[in-house]
């Protein structure tokens, strides 16, 4: 789903308009301002849009474009950027994810890879979930003979509020199979920092 795709739902976006504009309110904010007026109905289409991979399904996306395939070494997508939402504090995290499996008789499409990302991406989230999730997802899907994650990221929720760390970068990981051999994950880590 790209967005010129995405349609929010108006019950839904009137339903959040409705508790942002309260929150504005108790806020000390005047929600009948000029600048403010459509802002409800705004963060009704963004959070919309912002969660809609609870409306998708990441191994209906991998099985799509499900191919045959002989090859059984590593398939590396690397630098898939993202954004996700804190669900601790509504705020954005951002960042790459490295995902990596190798083939056991099926290959997908390179960019299902990036989708599946994606669809974990636009969830509540926490990063450290969301790692496990892509990869849970691929093993189960493709069942390869390995899958590993890593993803980097920055987080408004530690960088705009309580500790203020703008540099902190969070990289978590998680691995299957084949990876759990270090030289696999060696040689996936040399590939993924070339």
């Amino acid at each position: 789903m790209n967005l010129q795709e995405f349609m929010p739902n108006k019950a839904v976006t009137d339903a959040v308009a409705e508790n942002i504009t309260s929150i504005l309110t108790q806020l000390g904010e005047d929600p009948s301002r000029e600048g403010l007026l459509r802002t409800p109905h705004r963060v009704g289409k963004a959070f919309q849009f912002m969660t809609k991979g609870y409306n998708e399904d990441p191994e209906t996306i991998l099985r799509s474009a499900l191919f045959e395939a002989k090859y059984q070494q590593m398939v590396v997508v690397k630098d898939i950027d993202f954004y996700s939402l804190c669900e601790h504090h509504l705020l954005p995290f951002f960042g790459k994810a490295h995902v990596a499996y190798i083939p056991n008789g099926y290959i997908t499409g390179l960019s299902k890879i990036a989708r599946v990302v994606d669809v974990f991406a636009r969830r509540l989230q926490v990063q450290e979930n969301m790692t496990t999730q892509i990869k849970e997802c691929i093993q189960n899907t493709l069942n390869p003979l390995g899958v590993m994650v890593v993803i980097e990221a920055e987080h408004l929720c530690m960088q705009m509020r309580g500790v203020e760390k703008q540099h902190a970068m969070t990289v978590t990981s998680d691995f299957t199979g084949a990876f759990n051999r270090k030289e696999t994950r060696d040689e996936f880590l040399k590939l993924i920092r070339g």
